[in-house]
């Protein structure tokens, strides 16, 4: 492990040193569900900060963000950035989660549509998802960087791993003749052997000292120790901790960067105007306007149905906490995106031509080890194992509280405050054990990235109706969540297993984007099976895009469409089907009973007390007169719940818009003082 120094052990030691006494001193009020699953709801608005900026920002965005933008440019940010136009929505999402006044997101499908079964259904899809995906994509990036931060001395390579790297800086010297028009004709051949290696992963720019199950069990296990003991409240105090950690590591690449390229002039010469553009226009990017509004609408819709919503909401003191906490943390995170995104930047002038970087996905941690000295290296390695710790511990707890009180509740219907929270332990445990195995089945963090954007529409757009519309039905939820997730889920994940399918010839297209590049079309990678056969059968491997099968059995002309192009039909189409379904079905079902309803919008119109003796008397007198509110609907007489706003949903909601322009604008003004 020659990139390390032994002050860089003494920082990480020091790191999980901390971590574990934090679990401690939160262990002392862990005692009840409601102390050990929402931190005794006691959260005010400085801990809801830093609960809503460590669970939104974590080491994955950092890593993620800078990747797509060595990829793609600064248009490639918008994967993470475009949720700066939900800031201005979050003052209403997290005081409908608090209002609420339930523990888990499963109790909201049996508290409004009646339905115990879809509740548990909810929470056992979510535990499914958050630990394969959140938590599985979680331990993948911590192990990403890690990686890259600590390799292995080049005397040490075996002559495999050797050929790899060559073969790797080969390709890139041949790959930069060709977008200068000056490849020699006898090279071509070779050039073609070379990409089809690479499709299939087998070319490295640096081999790693760091095995990937050694990483996972010790990380895990750190992880395990201070959200066993203290739970919720554990979990908001590392937040806190980290805090600062994350912004360490999101913005010592950048001094360190620009003076390793020789300064900003450096920067733009180095680096291509393109690459500045907020939105891609040429066909190389996969971001353009079309994506962008395309990824907003998956991203409006999926944010309601996350699992963690009801913990993050559910903790916080008051309605007014929460709401300050979901905008100022969110607000934070996004000033932490435009610095990553000039990591990425960055990147592109000190990897490029011969030094390109083999997996993009190891962008952070290769800047990291080359511009890093003793020490620091530690801090960043310890950042981001902060931040990914931190929100894993997070999704773990709300996976935690879904199965405990909506699984395990099931056959231990009386269960005690210390039975439930051993049984929570236990599945703690057990969660971050399949975390680790599920990693290990993970190698793009670009196709992580867009699952998880998508994985939570159909819940989310249920969730968002339920607030709203009281002819939602449980059997339109069931219809829209079983249909999307075969399409977004089951069947991209099952296709490529069968030899039929992935080695079709319709389906194994590869179309030409504007660099000159094949592209797949209805797989992520699409290769040769014989790299030194140009006319060897094409194989199909990773996400197989059902979406644009279905819009091609529709008519639409998938493969004329440009990359981006391609990209935004599949975010469009998984988030129009489950709210058609959901609409469409609802119509023709039968609504829950009018009780339960009425009951639930009572609830959501009566303002939470400042104390839990204030809020329980008030609630008594909606549970005796659940329409006292009524004369706040903004559509009486219709199946429509939207209330008028009062003076806080107003200014708080002018405040974050203008907050929310303000910080575009000083991305934009940015780039334009960098670009050439």
């Amino acid at each position: 492990m020659s990139s390390f120094h032994l002050l860089d052990y003494l920082v990480i030691v020091g790191y999980l040193g901390v971590v574990v006494l934090l679990g401690k001193v939160a262990s002392k009020g862990a005692h009840s569900q409601e102390g050990y699953f929402l931190a005794g709801r006691k959260l005010g608005r400085l801990y809801q900060f830093f609960l809503n900026f460590g669970n939104a920002t974590d080491a994955n965005g950092a890593v993620s963000t800078a990747s797509v933008v060595y990829q793609q440019g600064v248009s490639g940010v918008w994967l993470a950035f475009q949720m700066i136009f939900l800031n201005p929505y979050y003052w209403f999402m997290n005081a409908w989660f608090r209002r609420v006044r339930l523990t888990t997101m499963a109790d909201l499908f049996d508290d409004r549509l009646g339905s115990r079964s879809l509740a548990t259904f909810y929470a056992c899809f979510q535990i499914f998802a958050a630990v394969l995906v959140t938590i599985g994509y979680g331990n993948l990036i911590a192990y990403k960087i890690s990686a890259s931060l600590v390799t292995k001395p080049e005397i040490q390579w075996t002559a495999g791993e050797k050929q790899s790297v060559a073969e790797y800086h080969e390709l890139e010297k041949l790959e930069s003749l060709s977008s200068k028009g000056q490849l020699p004709e006898a090279s071509k051949s070779r050039l073609s052997v070379l990409r089809e290696r690479e499709a299939r992963g087998e070319l490295k720019s640096y081999i790693t000292a760091l095995n990937p199950w050694t990483f996972y069990i010790v990380y895990t296990v750190i992880v395990g120790a201070y959200i066993v003991m203290g739970g919720m409240a554990a979990t908001a105090l590392n937040e806190a901790f980290q805090g600062a950690l994350i912004i360490v590591f999101s913005s010592i690449l950048i001094p360190t960067g620009l003076k390793a390229v020789g300064g900003l002039h450096q920067l733009q010469e180095k680096v291509p105007e393109v690459a500045f553009r907020l939105l891609g226009s040429d066909g190389t990017s996969q971001i353009t306007g079309w994506t962008l509004a395309a990824i907003f609408l998956v991203a409006l819709f999926q944010i309601n149905g996350i699992p963690g919503n009801m913990a993050v909401a559910g903790s916080a003191k008051n309605e007014l906490a929460a709401r300050f906490g979901a905008a100022s943390g969110t607000f934070a995170k996004r000033l932490m995106t435009i610095m990553w995104a000039f990591a990425g930047l960055i990147a592109i002038a000190l990897f490029s031509g011969e030094k390109a970087l083999s997996d993009p996905d190891l962008t952070w941690g290769a800047m990291s080890r080359q511009l890093l000295g003793p020490g620091l290296l530690g801090l960043m390695l310890a950042g981001v194992l902060a931040a990914n710790m931190s929100t894993i511990a997070a999704q773990t707890m709300a996976v935690t509280a879904l199965y405990v009180r909506n699984v395990h509740a099931l056959f231990r219907p009386n269960l005690l405050d210390r039975e439930a929270i051993r049984a929570g332990r236990w599945t703690i445990a057990i969660v971050l054990v399949i975390g680790i195995v599920a990693a290990t089945t993970m190698n793009s963090v670009f196709s992580a990235v867009q699952l998880m954007l998508t994985v939570n529409v159909p819940f989310g757009i249920a969730v968002l109706l339920m607030f709203f519309w009281r002819r939602l039905t449980a059997p339109a939820v069931w219809t829209a969540v079983i249909l999307s997730a075969l399409t977004n889920i089951i069947v991209p994940m099952v296709a490529p297993r069968f030899e039929a399918i992935r080695s079709s010839p319709s389906l194994t297209i590869r179309a030409t984007d504007a660099t000159g590049k094949p592209s797949p079309v209805f797989f992520e990678q699409v290769a040769r099976t014989s790299v030194e056969e140009a006319d060897s059968p094409m194989l199909g491997s990773g996400r197989f895009h059902c979406e644009l099968f279905i819009l091609r059995c529709l008519g639409v002309d998938v493969v004329g469409l440009t990359p981006s192009g391609r990209f935004a039909a599949r975010f469009f189409f998984d988030a129009l089907l489950p709210l058609v379904l959901l609409l469409g079905v609802s119509f023709v079902t039968r609504p829950p009973p009018v009780a339960i309803v009425d009951q639930f919008f009572g609830k959501m119109k009566t303002p939470v007390g400042d104390t839990p003796l204030i809020d329980e008397r008030e609630m008594e007198l909606t549970q005796k007169d659940p329409h006292r509110f009524d004369g706040k609907k903004l559509f009486p007489n219709s199946s429509w719940e939207h209330t008028r706003w009062d003076r806080v949903d107003t200014w708080g909601f002018l405040a974050c818009c203008v907050v929310t322009c303000a910080i575009i604008a000083l991305f934009w003004g940015l780039l334009r003082l960098t670009a050439p």
